[in-house]
C-alpha cells in the first residue's frame, strides 16, 4: 500500500529503531586469561583479565569483532598476568575469579555483576548492554546501564567545570572550543570517558574506550541507574578495582600509560598573552621581569609572531631576526615557548601548503573534496593526524623552529579541531585512523591528541638531548602520554578562579596531571585582589602560567601595583622553593600514575566528611592546599583530613578530622603540611639552572610516630636518567617520641646532585634539644628564621647522612 508522496507504510523504521540486548548464551570458549562468550542471537562478549584488578569488556553486536585498536593505550605496553584467575560454570551463570574481584556473569543477557572477595558488591548491571541501530550514519548505538549503588559518589570525567561529585549530572564528551565558558557548562576541550565511583567506601572505575560522541548518566534521570553511551562504536569499557580512589586513579593512569618527565624549567612560572609583539614588546616582558627579581622560565609568542597566521612562519615585521631574538632571551634564562594551530592556510606559494597538498596529507571530504574551514589564516586544510605518514610529516616540520632558532617549547591550539562559524569539523570527513578508517564521528575527539602526539615527537627530536615541552588544549585518554594542557578560554571571575581548581583537580585523578589554568583569566581584566588569589591557587598545579587575551589590558604581574607586584613575586618565588618537591611528585605521577593533585576524599575516603568537598587539595604526599576564592575575606574555613597537620604560615599544629579556621591575608594560601613529613626546598632562583644549587634545605615536621617522605632527583634535563640510570631517590623516615626524633636517609641511585649539603629545619619539636648527632658527630645547631618569624633550630649537615638523632630535654 503506498500513500502520498511515494512512500510506503511500514513499521520496518520504527523496528530499525528499537532497542537490542544480548540473548541466552550458548557457548563460553577460554584462551589463557580471555574468554569469548556467544549468545542465541548473535552478541559476543570477550572478556579480558588483564591483571588482579582490572577486567574489559568488550562487545559485538553481529557476532564480529572489528581489529582490536585503541589510541588510549600506549602500543608496546606489557601486562603481568593475573596471580590467580578461577573460571566455573553454574546452571544460569558463569564465575571468574581473580585474587581481589569475583565477575558473574548471567547465561540471561550477560547480566554482570562484580564483587570483591569479600562478596561486596561493586558493580552490578541494571539493562547492562544494549544497543540501537542508527539508520542515519549505520552505527550502533552502544549503551550501558548499570544500578545505582547505596550513597554513591562519582568522580573524575577530566575537564567538566562542575561539582566535584558528578552524581545527578550528565555529560557529553565531544572536544569543543567553549570560548567564556561558566560552571556547568558542557562539553569542553577535552574527552577523558573515564570517572571513579566510591560506594560503601570502596573504589572502583569504569574506563569507556569509545571515541565517538559519548555520554554519561550518573543518576541524572533516574536516581537508581547510572549509564554511558556512544553514537557509535564499541561497548568497550575497562573495570578498574582500587580499593582506594588513589589506587583506582594510578591503575587508569598505568593502563593508559604516563608521560615522560618534562624538563624542570617546565615546572617554573611561564608568561603568556595573545599577543606579545613585535620583537621589542617581547623583549620588554622579559625586561620586566628580571629587573623586578620576578622568577620566570618561559614566555610565549602567540598567533601573531607568525607570517599572516601561517604555521612554521615568522612575522618579517613583528619578529625580523628570531635566531637571534631567541638566542639572546636564553642566555637571559627565558625558553621561548611557540603557538602551533592545526589550520594550514590555502596558499599556493606557501611550502607547508604545497608539500601537505602534494602528499595528500589533509583530511579529505566523503566525496572526495579537501576539508575546507575557516580559521585565523582564513581558508585552510587540515591534516589527518591519524595517519602514520602525516604525523612523521608534521614532526619534520619542528626543525627550523627548534633546531634552527632554538624555540623550547610549542603550544597547540584550536585542535578539538574547532572551525570559526561552524564549530568543528562536518561529520562526513574522513581519516586513516591509523589503518582503521572512519569518519568525523570516530575520529573528532582524537584529532587534539594525535596533533599533540606529532608535535611532540617533532619537538623530542631535534631538541635532543633536552627534553621536549608541548602543551594541547585538546586531548583524549592517553593524551598525557605527549604533551601538558591547560583548562581554555576562562574569565576573569571570582567563579572562574573556584573552577580552575576544580577543573585541575578533576584533570588530575583523570590521569592528566600536568595541568593549569589561565591565571587571572583568559577573557576580561582581573581586579589586583583576584590576580593575587588566583596566582596564588596557580603556584601549586603543575602547570602554572598567565596568559591572557591582549584586547583587555595587561595581565603580567606588575600590571596591579606594587602590593600585587610583591604579592606575585612572594607566591612565584615560594614556587620556585618547591620546585624539588614538585618534581619529586611529578616523577611519582611517572613511575605509579600517581595523581599529583589529590582530591580531599582521595586523603580518607573512609571519612564521609571528605565525599563532597571540593575546595581542598593535596600537590604530592604531604602539601594540603586551599585556595581563597571570594573577595574582601581574610581566611577561610576547610576541613583537615585525619592526622596531625601544621599551618605553614605560623607552624601551628590541628589535628584533623575537623574544620578548622586558616588565617590567609592576601599574602598567604591555607596551606598545611602533614605531620612526619620531609619538605626539600631550594634557594630561589630567578630561572632553573641560573646558578649551581650548593645546598637544600630539608624542612622535618615532628609526629609523635612513624612517617615517610621521599625526594627525586636527575638535574632536571636530558636523558642520563634513562640512558645511563643517573638518578637518585632518597627516602626519608621520620621517628619522633617523648624523647626525640630519628631521621633516617636512604639512598638510591648514583646521580650526584651539584647540592652536596642540607641545611635540615626542625618544626614542631615538643621540648628543646638536648644533643644532636648525624651519623655519630655531634653537631652544633643554629637558629632558622621561620615564615612565622619565630626561630627554629637548625643544622648543616652532609647530604650523604644516613642517620640524625635529635634528644629531647624531659618535659
Amino acid at each position: 500500500m503506498f500513500q502520498e508522496n511515494n512512500y510506503m507504510v511500514n513499521d520496518l523504521a520504527a523496528r530499525a529503531r528499537q532497542e537490542f540486548r544480548p540473548g541466552q548464551v550458548v557457548a563460553c570458549e577460554q584462551q589463557g586469561s580471555d574468554f569469548l562468550f556467544t549468545c542465541d542471537n548473535g552478541v559476543r562478549l570477550r572478556l579480558h583479565v588483564i591483571n588482579d584488578k582490572i577486567l574489559r569488556f568488550r562487545y559485538a553486536t553481529d557476532g564480529q569483532f572489528a581489529p582490536d585498536f585503541s589510541y588510549a593505550l600506549p602500543p608496546d605496553q606489557t601486562r603481568t598476568a593475573p596471580e590467580l584467575l578461577e573460571f566455573r560454570e553454574k546452571s544460569d551463570h558463569y564465575r571468574i575469579t581473580t585474587a581481589r574481584l569475583i565477575c558473574v556473569l548471567g547465561k540471561e543477557n550477560l547480566h554482570t555483576r562484580i564483587l570483591d572477595r569479600s562478596g561486596t558488591v561493586l558493580c552490578e548491571d541494571d539493562k547492562g548492554f544494549h544497543w540501537q541501530y542508527n539508520d542515519d550514519t549505520g552505527n550502533d548505538l552502544v549503551l550501558m546501564s548499570k544500578q545505582v549503588q547505596s550513597g554513591v559518589c562519582y568522580y573524575g570525567l577530566g575537564d567538566k567545570p562542575a561539582n566535584m561529585n558528578l552524581r545527578g549530572s550528565r555529560f557529553t564528551n565531544w572536544g569543543t572550543d567553549t570560548y567564556g565558558y561558566v560552571k556547568g557548562s558542557d562539553p569542553l576541550y577535552k574527552n577523558i570517558p573515564f570517572y571513579l565511583e566510591l560506594q560503601q567506601k570502596i573504589a572502583h572505575g569504569i574506563f569507556f574506550d569509545n571515541t565517538f560522541k559519548s555520554y554519561f548518566d550518573f543518576a541524572a534521570e533516574r536516581a537508581d541507574v547510572t549509564s554511558f553511551w556512544a553514537d557509535g562504536g564499541e561497548m568497550n569499557y575497562y573495570f578498574i578495582y582500587g580499593p582506594t580512589l588513589l589506587e583506582v586513579s594510578q591503575e587508569y593512569t598505568r593502563l593508559t600509560g604516563p608521560p615522560e618527565l618534562p624538563p624542570l624549567w617546565a615546572l617554573g612560572y611561564h608568561q603568556c598573552k595573545w599577543s606579545y609583539f613585535p620583537e621589542q614588546k617581547f623583549r620588554d616582558i622579559a625586561q620586566g621581569f628580571r629587573e623586578r627579581q620576578i622568577p620566570c622560565d618561559a614566555l610565549y609568542l602567540d598567533i601573531d609572531y607568525m607570517d599572516g597566521y601561517r604555521c612554521f612562519t615568522w612575522s618579517p615585521t613583528h619578529f625580523p631576526e628570531p635566531a637571534k631574538m631567541v638566542r639572546e632571551l636564553a642566555e637571559d634564562g627565558f625558553k621561548t615557548v611557540v603557538i602551533i594551530d592545526p589550520g594550514i592556510k590555502i596558499d599556493p606559494s606557501y611550502e607547508v601548503y604545497t608539500e601537505a597538498l602534494e602528499k595528500d596529507y589533509f583530511c579529505r571530504r566523503a566525496d572526495g573534496p579537501l576539508m575546507k574551514g575557516s580559521v585565523w589564516p582564513g581558508l585552510c586544510n587540515f591534516p589527518d593526524y591519524t595517519r602514520p605518514a602525516v604525523r612523521e610529516w608534521w614532526a619534520g616540520l619542528f626543525k627550523g623552529l627548534i633546531q634552527d632558532i632554538g624555540v623550547k617549547g610549542v603550544w597547540n591550539d584550536m585542535n578539538e579541531p574547532a572551525v570559526f562559524e561552524t564549530g568543528t569539523f562536518p561529520n562526513d570527513v574522513r581519516f586513516d585512523y591509523d589503518g582503521h578508517a572512519g569518519s568525523h564521528r570516530k575520529a573528532h575527539n582524537v584529532y587534539g591528541m594525535q596533533m599533540a602526539r606529532a608535535t611532540n615527537a617533532g619537538v623530542k627530536r631535534f631538541a635532543y638531548p633536552n627534553r621536549p615541552f608541548t602543551i594541547t588544549r585538546s586531548t583524549y585518554s592517553g593524551g598525557q602520554r605527549y604533551s601538558s594542557g591547560w583548562t581554555g578560554d576562562n574569565l576573569a571571575s571570582w567563579e572562574h578562579l573556584w573552577l580552575a581548581n576544580i577543573q585541575c583537580q578533576r584533570l588530575s585523578i583523570s590521569g592528566f596531571s600536568f595541568i593549569g589554568s589561565d591565571v587571572g583569566g583568559f577573557i576580561d581584566t582581573p581586579d589586583g585582589e583576584l590576580y593575587a588569589r588566583w596566582i596564588a591557587l596557580a603556584a601549586f598545579h603543575p602547570f602554572f602560567r598567565t596568559h591572557s587575551s591582549g584586547d583587555h589590558g595587561d595581565q603580567e604581574p606588575w600590571s596591579f601595583g606594587d602590593q600585587v607586584t610583591d604579592l606575585a613575586r612572594h607566591f612565584i618565588s615560594l614556587r620556585y622553593r618547591l620546585l624539588p618537591y614538585m618534581y619529586t611528585a611529578f616523577w611519582q605521577y611517572v613511575q605509579e600514575g600517581t595523581p599529583m593533585l589529590r582530591p580531599l576524599v582521595f586523603l580518607d575516603q573512609n571519612d564521609t566528611n571528605t565525599y563532597l568537598r571540593m575546595a581542598e587539595f593535596a600537590l604530592g604526599d604531604n602539601l594540603l592546599v586551599c585556595p581563597i576564592t571570594t573577595p574582601g575575606v581574610d581566611g577561610r574555613w576547610m576541613y583537615l583530613p585525619t592526622g596531625d597537620w601544621y599551618y605553614w604560615w605560623t607552624d601551628e599544629v590541628k589535628a584533623g578530622g575537623a574544620e578548622v579556621w586558616a588565617v590567609a591575608n592576601l599574602d598567604r594560601i591555607p596551606l598545611f603540611v602533614k605531620a612526619g613529613a620531609v619538605v626539600p626546598l631550594a634557594p630561589v632562583l630567578q630561572y632553573v639552572g641560573q646558578a649551581p644549587i650548593e645546598q637544600l634545605t630539608l624542612h622535618v615536621y615532628f609526629k609523635n610516630g612513624t612517617a615517610e617522605s621521599v625526594h627525586y632527583d636527575d638535574g632536571g634535563e636530558g636523558y642520563a636518567y634513562q640512558e645511563a640510570g643517573q638518578q637518585t631517590v632518597r627516602r626519608f623516615t621520620v621517628a619522633g617520641s617523648a624523647q626525640g626524633l630519628l631521621l633516617t636517609q636512604a639512598i638510591e641511585g648514583p646521580y650526584q646532585p651539584s647540592y652536596t649539603t642540607y641545611q635540615v629545619v626542625f618544626h614542631g619539636l615538643p621540648t628543646a634539644t638536648v644533643q644532636v648527632e648525624a651519623d655519630g658527630n655531634t653537631l652544633a645547631l643554629s637558629d632558622y628564621a621561620a615564615e612565622s618569624n619565630a626561630t627554629l633550630p637548625s643544622m648543616i649537615v652532609d647530604a650523604s647522612f644516613g642517620e640524625i638523632v635529635v634528644k629531647l630535654a624531659a618535659e
